[in-house]
């Protein structure tokens, strides 16, 4: 792989989700809609869960977590992309450009982490009731969550330096509304065949590997709630894993579909709306997907209400 001279590329310009002039403000409007529901439902949630003695359990501290992360990661991009639709000049510097990759590969692998550590969780909660308190311990929950955001972060600078020393010395139009490892591929005059390789490598390795043991845990929850005879016992204990399995489908399967494609099928159009999809709407999601349906979400909210009319 070339080092490459930097000062060849000082700044990027981002193409934006559309070249359109007329859709530049009925994006803009959209996407700041998107943007204001995350930060609404997944700050809600955070505080929900933190003021609410009945949901100090390990399943909600890992929401809570997860909240945070989908706060983080739509943050990351949104600000710069809502920026760009009223920018005449869409240009970001090189360095903030490493950094928003950086964070997002993070988030995003702290993300998918996380995803398969709630998973154990359900696992020990339906499988092993009797030793969930004992297992699931305060102690073992932050060392995983502390162990997730190591991996991830690390991740993110192996993947960050690999990706900013290459060359960039034809163009510096990034197809693609940020700072995102395919779009940077295709500008390098570099050789990108170690980085290709890298990318898939690390990419089963979070994506594929966190989803073995996702399914594995699902296979032995599916298989207890079976023997389970009340009616109303399946029930509940399908619900409480169905949030959790419907985000896992959806996070998974925009991230997979991106980042294992060969490079010569890349599509700008088709990775936009994937990227879309997975850096902004499903942030918008999570905290509605869990809440909707959760009745243990939705008696904390109306205590909250009740609490907050009682005080005023």
């Amino acid at each position: 792989m070339e080092m490459g001279n930097h000062s060849e590329v000082t700044e990027f310009i981002l193409s934006g989700l559309t070249d359109r002039p007329e859709l530049q403000v009925p994006l803009f409007v959209v996407i700041l809609l998107i943007y204001g529901v995350t930060l609404v439902g997944n700050g809600g949630m955070i505080l929900l869960i933190m003021s609410d003695p009945q949901l100090h359990t390990p399943m909600y501290f890992f929401l809570s977590i997860l909240s945070f992360c989908d706060l983080c990661f739509s943050s990351i991009i949104s600000p710069k992309l809502l920026l760009n639709f009223l920018a005449e000049r869409k240009s970001i510097s090189y360095t903030v450009c490493a950094v928003q990759m950086c964070l997002s590969i993070a988030f995003a692998d702290a993300e998918i982490l996380l995803l398969a550590v709630m998973a154990y969780d359900r696992y020990v909660a339906i499988c092993n009731p009797l030793l969930y308190t004992v297992t699931m311990s305060r102690q073992l929950c932050k060392q995983l969550v502390a162990g997730v955001f190591a991996v991830g972060m690390v991740d993110s600078v192996i993947y960050t330096n690999f990706i900013f020393r290459l060359s960039f010395c034809s163009s510096n139009i990034v197809r693609h509304f940020f700072c995102d490892i395919p779009a940077l591929l295709v500008l390098s005059c570099s050789d990108t065949r170690i980085n290709e390789i890298v990318m898939f490598v690390f990419t089963c390795l979070f994506t594929v590997g966190s989803f073995v043991p996702v399914l594995l845990s699902y296979v032995y929850i599916i298989s207890t709630i079976l023997q389970i005879r009340s009616t109303e016992g399946r029930r509940k204990a399908f619900s409480t894993c169905s949030f959790h399995l419907t985000v896992v489908v959806l996070f998974y399967g925009t991230l997979l579909f991106v980042y294992l494609r060969p490079p010569s099928s890349y599509s700008m159009d088709t990775d936009k709306v994937a990227s879309v999809f997975y850096t902004l709407v499903i942030p918008m999601l999570n905290p509605l997907i869990y809440s909707l349906r959760n009745k243990e979400v939705k008696d904390a909210v109306r205590r909250a209400m009740n609490k907050l009319l009682t005080n005023s």
